[in-house]
């Protein structure tokens, strides 16, 4: 007997093959390993039994050489997904895989794998993701999940695997999903939610919130199908196919908030089926969504009589088409019901509006009309709305949204005595239709509150203040996405009206023109360069996004101010001094702009998000969005992670602290220099380095220096012996000896050192008058040194000494290392 024991590894064996491309051979197999199991049962089975497993193992045997390949030409390399941002969010969208690759963090809180080409869900591929919160697996090609490939993420919350290649849904992926509170099972191939007889395909996941499952091929919705579900809040449902559904499959789950539903067969073939499910389905509390019908006639709207047995309060179509016909049948079968919002988005519409056949039906509850996204064919031939005037005196809201309306008549504004919100946004609107639709502004809307005339051809700023002014009730203006290019120097508006929207216009300059009134002020994505010109004392929040602007707007002009959008500008910096006059200011966004990343705004930005709790104001976006733009290494930086040298941010400290140093260096070595006599050292040099080059000269000009046969060198206190006994008795000499004294032959006005030198280069000889006072003299000691200087060119006896007196050993002004200064004490013992 071949127990399930024998089949499973085959059956492992067929998941391996089928990677391959060998599910053809496999499945011969089992079809033999099948065949083989119902012989069990007959009576001859026991004789043949061996014989038929003697067929059936040289089949097996051929299996397991393709398994072998299989395991080394079909491993692939799993490829890593990375980086991932701060959030632990990590986006592998769009990257051609094939197979669920590996992600740097194991900590990852959201995964996008859609728009890949994976194939599989493998046991292991997302084992390490304990924390996973949000997988995200639409538009693959998956057609097999391992049944414990979610077993390890029960913190779930969101699970996508639409628009993929599932035949068959099992209950087993999602056994552990207890948490799991959103699930979309949209556009596989699976014809029914789990095998008729199985466990309960949803049975586990009882704290789910929205579900969303069908697809073209689902045929049926059997009772039970969804047991488990309790609390759902949001349901979707794609059947345009739907072949059967069990009464009550849908009607356990209650009350749900939203149910759309994708029925358009079943619209035009089973109108029976559909009213079965809206039997289920609609109920005062819920939102009905029915999508992709072709409403065309009485049988066609049917179904919705249910909907006003069920006291349905909100009905919306959704990518529908609708006839006048199906519209006044609509209206009869709603006849007394109590509902309250009517709308229709992506509605093709043919035919003009004639629908006064519906015009006794009552719909007194009927409070909001919206449609969106309205195709009219043969729009000129299409009347108004007067033909179901009976409805407008009771709506509150009406939204034409993008259905190229290009007038709202006056006579159908008179009607609307009850209308407190009117959308025309994305239309054909011009400053003369928009006129005649607020009737020239005579305030025929007298309870209008909010007004939205967004995204279409209006030019006059000064016109629209006019229209509204005797609007006396209205709060609340959008005229955002017009071509306003200019702001006149004054404008008139009602005294009511605190929230504005004028951004994505074409605004350069703001005025006075502003009501004083507002609390809200949008003027994003203008071409704003400056706002200092308008003083709003009441305004709460403004946008100003998306301009021109270099620096905060004055806060002294905004008192009142407590949230404030200045994101995409040209702001370089701010600082604690441009926030000090906002005195109620919470929360600034000044992301994505061009910031100068100095040392004090990166200090000061840092500290705001450091002591956000703290500080009265607070950034409240992301700081990714803070990137420096200079200087330019630190381009494209965040903020947050920019490291600034000590030079760049304290450069006066440093540079104080240099010339400290140099000035205490430059003491010390000037100490070290008088100690050492290193100036004298120098001033000798350049006295010699002097006297060389005028000794040059002279010999290059052949000029005789010789004048003099002796320089007498003595202290002005010896001068008298000088005079009396020594100038005598050489000059007087035979033969005489001509001398040269400072006191008779120096030229007067020169230089004393040029004297000296010049004095000791003309003469042969230099005397010197050695006494106690020569020793103290400064300029003695001068001549002296010139004198040791002429030894090094050469002119040993160009010196006489004479002693006068006895002397000390080393006088104190002779420098105690000076060559000459120990030869003149040796000479002189």
């Amino acid at each position: 007997m071949i127990t399930l024991q024998h089949i499973q590894p085959h059956l492992r064996l067929r998941n391996v093959l089928s990677v391959s491309g060998s599910q053809q051979y496999v499945s011969r197999v089992l079809a033999l390993t099948s065949a083989t199991a119902m012989c069990c049962n007959r009576p001859n089975f026991r004789e043949r039994r061996m014989g038929s497993l003697a067929m059936l193992w040289p089949a097996l045997f051929l299996l397991f050489p393709c398994q072998g390949q299989s395991s080394t030409t079909g491993v692939v390399e799993r490829s890593t997904c990375g980086p991932c941002d701060e959030r632990l969010f990590c986006n592998c969208s769009s990257r051609n895989y094939t197979y669920i690759p590996t992600v740097e963090i194991v900590d990852v809180l959201t995964l996008d794998l859609s728009s890949n080409s994976i194939t599989t869900v493998a046991e292991d591929d997302l084992r390490d993701y304990e924390h996973l919160q949000t997988l995200d697996l639409h538009s693959n090609k998956i057609q097999s999940i391992h049944d414990r490939s979610f077993s390890h993420q029960q913190r779930l919350l969101a699970l996508d695997l639409s628009n993929n290649q599932l035949d068959v849904l099992s209950p087993a992926w999602f056994s552990k999903l207890q948490s799991l509170q959103h699930l979309s099972l949209l556009g596989n191939g699976y014809r029914t939610l789990g095998p008729e007889g199985t466990f309960p395909l949803f049975r586990s996941l009882n704290s789910l919130r929205t579900l969303r499952f069908g697809n073209p091929g689902l045929e049926e919705v059997r009772r039970g199908d969804l047991v488990g579900v309790r609390q759902l809040n949001e349901l979707e449902v794609y059947g345009n196919n739907l072949k059967r559904y069990d009464p009550g499959s849908l009607g356990d789950i209650w009350p749900l908030g939203v149910v759309t539903l994708h029925l358009r067969g079943p619209f035009q073939d089973d109108p029976a089926l559909v009213s079965s499910i809206f039997r289920d389905v609609a109920n005062p509390e819920t939102s009905l969504v029915v999508a992709d019908v072709l409403l065309t006639g009485k049988l066609s709207t049917g179904p919705f009589a249910v909907t006003n047995q069920q006291r349905t309060r909100s009905i919306m179509l959704r990518n529908s088409t609708l006839t006048d016909e199906a519209i006044v049948y609509l209206l009869k079968v709603m006849d007394g019901a109590p509902l309250e919002f009517i709308g229709s988005e992506y509605m093709l519409f043919k035919g003009t509006g004639s629908w006064k056949e519906a015009r006794r039906t009552r719909h007194e509850n009927l409070d909001t009309v919206y449609f969106r996204n309205i195709q009219v064919i043969d729009a000129y031939r299409f009347t108004s709305f007067l033909p179901v005037a009976f409805l407008l005196k009771y709506l509150r809201k009406i939204s034409l949204i993008n259905c190229t309306v290009f007038v709202m008549p006056c006579l159908t504004s008179t009607l609307l005595i009850n209308l407190e919100h009117l959308d025309l946004s994305g239309n054909l609107l011009s400053d003369l239709t928009l006129t005649e639709s607020l009737c020239h502004g005579k305030g025929y809307l007298k309870k209008l509150r909010v007004l939205n005339v967004s995204d279409n051809a209006l030019k006059s700023l000064s016109l629209i203040s006019q229209l509204v002014f005797r609007l006396d009730k209205l709060v609340h203006l959008d005229i955002s996405q017009n071509a306003y290019t200019s702001m006149p120097p004054a404008c008139s508006w009602p005294p009511t009206l605190t929230h504005l929207n004028l951004s994505w216009a074409k605004l350069r300059r703001v005025t006075p023109c502003l009501p004083q009134s507002l609390e809200v002020l949008d003027l994003g994505h203008n071409d704003l360069t400056f706002f200092h010109s308008v003083s709003l004392r009441a305004l709460r929040e403004l946008h100003l996004s998306g301009n021109k602007l270099m620096q905060l707007p004055p806060g002294w002009l905004l008192p009142s101010l407590e949230i404030l959008l200045i994101q995409s500008n040209s702001l370089n910096m701010f600082g604690p001094l441009d926030l000090l006059h906002y005195r109620r200011l919470r929360e600034l966004q000044v992301g994505w702009n061009r910031f100068v990343c100095s040392c004090e705004f990166v200090s000061f930005i840092v500290k705001m998000w450091g002591e956000a709790a703290e500080s009265s104001v607070e950034l409240v976006d992301r700081p990714e969005t803070y990137l420096c733009d200079s200087p330019l290494p630190l381009q494209g930086q965040r903020l947050d992670k920019v490291q600034l040298s000590a030079l760049e941010c304290h450069p006066v400290l440093l540079v104080s602290t240099l010339c400290g140093f140099t000035l205490v260096s430059g003491i010390l070595v000037g100490i070290v220099l008088w100690k050492l006599h290193a100036m004298w050292y120098l001033k000798m040099m350049w006295a010699w380095l002097k006297a060389k080059r005028n000794s040059r000269r002279q010999k290059r000009w052949n000029a005789d220096p010789l004048c003099y046969d002796a320089f007498v060198s003595y202290s002005e206190h010896d001068e008298g012996w000088v005079e009396e006994f020594l100038v005598p008795e050489l000059e007087n000499s035979q033969p005489p000896l001509s001398l040269c004294l400072h006191k008779r032959d120096f030229l007067p006005g020169h230089w004393i050192v040029d004297n000296i030198i010049n004095a000791m280069e003309r003469s042969r000889r230099t005397l010197f008058v050695l006494s106690e006072s020569f020793v103290h003299s400064e300029w003695c000691r001068y001549e002296l040194d010139f004198s040791h200087f002429r030894l090094f060119d050469g002119n040993t006896d160009a010196a006489i000494l004479v002693l006068l007196e006895p002397i000390s050993k080393v006088g104190p002004n002779l420098r105690p290392h000076s060559l000459y200064s120990t030869r003149l004490n040796w000479e002189c013992q």
